[in-house]
């Protein structure tokens, strides 16, 4: 297939076009960037220019896959690249939806209005400016053209965001605390030992957790392409309960067997003006108010039916763990509490153990 990636040399796009060309397909990336994997053939281009596309509208592509974000960016393409393109897939998200919905959602539910500007004003308008990109898309190329691929949570190696790789890395770098820091006499599982592990978690029990491995999405997105899939699915992942993340996180991690977690409620953690979901001195993926529970567990069926498979979870955390620990900074993520920040709640919180504020598990 000849095969035209807008985008190609960030996170999902690079590996979007690394599956493309190990399938055999004839791949091309018109990107600012330059980074992009062995055997494309990059064109560079800034597509706030209107004439951005100029250079790969004399063509005729089997496929257009698009991660772009911008309306303007996507609006500009349909209309330049209809003519020349078989198929147009765009990675849109589940940020569109109006509400996080019951826990079973579907792509039939509402979405947020889309945006009307070219431009994304603010991190706010992300789930409006994707819908816009969707309906330039769909207005363009129509449903049997066209394939809305709404991802959730992605995730793996070389996660920009940190927070697919926090979890597993707390466990593989947990806090020690000796029994002068805590009355181990709350918890069994450490009163055998003096030189404890310790991890800070919520207490989030029924909390559902998504995530869709990046390079599941990035093969499955390449056969979508070859098979001429299409229509609106949501690409996400299995969902599981915090707590399963959790000991998939500590497998991955290989974690000692004297690490134990130690539970913090959601009102102690916010007080402490802990973060939730992402970002820097948060838990990440902890939501506090159940009522966005279903954010992450939407049940991704129509996307299954059309051929998504999931590597398991503790491969994806395990090789995000690998990839954290060979960077020149692991210990400085965009997601996360740092280790200075992690022993001085963790400590906190195991001092009020005794009170009943807070035990390990």
């Amino acid at each position: 297939m000849k095969t035209l990636v807008l985008g190609g040399t960030a996170w999902l796009g690079h590996r979007i076009a690394s599956t493309a060309v190990a399938a055999g397909h004839d791949v091309t990336c018109l990107a600012r960037g330059i980074a992009v994997p062995d055997g494309v053939t990059l064109v560079r281009a800034d597509r706030d220019h209107d004439d951005a596309l100029a250079p790969v509208i004399g063509h005729r592509w089997d496929a257009v896959i698009d991660v772009a974000r911008e309306p303007g960016h996507v609006r500009r393409a349909v209309r330049d690249l209809e003519p020349v393109a078989d198929r147009y897939l765009f990675i849109s998200t589940t940020s569109v939806y109006a509400a996080p919905g019951p826990v079973g959602a579907d792509e039939s539910a509402e979405r947020v209005p889309p945006l009307a500007a070219d431009r994304v004003p603010g991190p706010d308008d992300y789930g409006p400016a994707k819908a816009a990109c969707e309906d330039a898309v769909l207005d363009a190329f129509g449903e049997d053209r066209a394939l809305i691929a709404r991802a959730g949570l992605i995730g793996g190696p070389g996660d920009p965001t940190g927070r697919t790789d926090y979890w597993p890395w707390r466990f593989a770098h947990p806090t020690r605390a000796s029994s002068a820091d805590t009355d181990t006499s709350t918890s069994t599982s450490t009163s055998t030992s003096t030189d404890g592990r310790f991890v800070l978690v919520p207490d989030a029990p029924d909390l559902p957790t998504s995530v869709i491995d990046v390079r599941d999405l990035a093969e499955w997105l390449v056969r979508c392409a070859e098979q001429s899939t299409s229509g609106v699915m949501d690409a996400v992942g299995p969902s599981a309960l915090f707590p399963a993340h959790l000991e998939a996180a500590r497998e991955a991690a290989e974690a000692a067997p004297t690490t134990v977690t130690a539970t913090a409620s959601a009102d102690w953690l916010l007080a402490r003006e802990v973060g939730q979901w992402a970002g820097p001195r948060s838990l990440p993926l902890w939501i506090a108010d159940a009522d966005w529970y279903g954010m992450n567990a939407r049940t991704g069926d129509r996307a299954r039916s059309a051929g998504l498979t999931h590597r398991l979870l503790v491969d994806t955390l395990r090789d995000a763990l690998d990839d954290r620990e060979r960077r020149s900074d692991p210990g400085t993520r965009p997601s996360g509490l740092d280790d200075d920040d992690h022993a001085a709640l963790l400590a906190e919180l195991l001092a009020g153990a005794g009170a009943g504020e807070g035990s390990p598990d």
